[in-house]
């Protein structure tokens, strides 16, 4: 332990670990979660028809979520009144254009709020026989659409996600095997104010591996391999605690520092998301995201599953690049083939066989959380694998098995 506590301290001394952790938490807490619920996606449009915004996220979420609580369910009536409320504001809206400009603040307010991009996507997934081709560059669906024909909600989707499978070449036993993790979805859902928690699973948790893996690897890339470049292996091979115990304890210091850097910063946006958006819709479902997820899950447990889906491959992720930084000399090296671990599947994953894609989704920090709102499967042994049961676990079991080989590799190098 006291070897721990020195190899853990000397780490966090170094100007490059102090660095990077203050770039990770601005980067994901104060510009990605607070710059984005205050201003840059969440703050009130300036005016009608451009994308610019106030600094007044805060309100802006509050007047968001209250325009829904009216609504409750979603239900073959609640659609069709949300559907009669968008239509009468963007009457409203239109005709004060085409007069004098938009004047009434407080109308186009609530125009803007009413959560017409998620409404929309899902008037078009579930009711696509009643979209016009006339209208597709004039107006939105919501906008022209007949109430009245808004009808069999739930089971459209259960079209709508037949369909899907039938597109996507799902059948036989993998469709059967999809359909029956959908029968434990429950209806009818609660529907509060979604695009908060669409920016939340869809963006914020489901990208933070991302920009996670590149501050780890400037890390512990030279964990082992900076002790050449220090010039500090003759040193280490005269302590009285030997080579292995060392890097034991190396090992158990980097996989500390990836818990620390994690936790610090799901720390900072969980409580941007508390402040801004509260706790209101947690129990929503991921259908009133995306229609056709077959995941039973609530907004609650899908952040839950993301946030341990990246915890879990940055453990994985620590593992592969301490791997590199105990096989490599040049801490350089180490950095660019730990990168490469993550960054270059991630640019070729549209390039090659689904296959192989598939197979690159299992490295650490290469696939993604919100596959908890895809239909994706592994086939194994004869039997199909929903994807996220694979994509939580198999990236921290590859970053296991590197250590001892780390440990190892190391010790070889500092014995010759």
């Amino acid at each position: 332990m006291e070897l721990f506590k020195l190899e853990h301290k000397k780490l966090w001394r170094k100007n490059s670990t102090r660095v990077c952790v203050l770039l990770c938490f601005f980067y994901c807490v104060i510009f990605g979660s607070v710059l984005v619920y205050q201003w840059l996606t969440f703050g009130s449009r300036k005016d009608y028809g451009t994308g610019s915004r106030d600094f007044d996220g805060y309100e802006n979420i509050k007047d968001c979520q209250t325009y829904f609580h009216k609504y409750g369910e979603l239900t073959d009536e609640t659609l069709q009144e949300w559907v009669r409320d968008y239509q009468r504001l963007h009457k409203m809206v239109v005709e004060e254009e085409r007069t004098q400009g938009v004047k009434n603040k407080e109308i186009l307010k609530q125009y803007q709020n009413s959560g017409w991009e998620t409404v929309n996507s899902m008037l078009k997934k579930l009711y696509p026989e009643l979209e016009r081709q006339d209208m597709l560059t004039a107006m939105v669906m919501s906008c022209y659409v007949e109430p009245e024909k808004l009808t069999g909600i739930y089971e459209r989707r259960e079209q709508a996600i037949e369909t899907f499978l039938d597109i996507s070449g799902q059948t036989g036993a993998e469709r059967d095997y999809l359909l029956r993790i959908n029968e434990k979805v429950k209806t009818p859902f609660s529907w509060k104010w979604v695009e908060g928690w669409s920016n939340i699973l869809g963006n914020a948790v489901s990208g933070l591996g991302t920009a996670i893996a590149l501050f780890l690897a400037i890390v512990l890339s030279s964990l082992f391999a900076g002790e050449w470049h220090d010039n500090t292996s003759p040193l280490l091979l005269t302590t009285k605690n030997g080579w292995r115990k060392l890097a034991c304890a190396k090992v158990f210091t980097g996989l500390v520092f990836t818990l620390e850097l994690f936790a610090l910063t799901a720390a900072g946006m969980i409580g941007s998301q508390l402040v801004f958006l509260g706790t209101e819709g947690w129990d929503m479902p991921i259908q009133t995201v995306k229609m056709i997820a077959i995941a039973p899950m609530n907004m609650l447990q899908a952040e839950i599953y993301e946030y341990a889906f990246t915890l879990l491959g940055a453990w994985g992720f620590a593992g592969v690049s301490m791997l590199f930084s105990a096989r490599c000399k040049n801490h350089v090296l180490a950095l660019l083939l730990s990168l490469a671990v993550v960054y270059v599947p991630m640019a070729v994953h549209n390039r090659v066989p689904a296959a192989l894609g598939k197979a690159f989704d299992l490295l650490p920090l290469v696939g993604s959380g919100a596959d908890v709102f895809r239909t994706n499967t592994f086939h194994l042994f004869r039997h199909y694998i929903w994807s996220p049961y694979l994509l939580i676990w198999v990236p921290l079991v590859i970053g296991i098995l590197c250590m001892p080989s780390a440990v190892r590799g190391w010790s070889r190098r500092m014995r010759r």
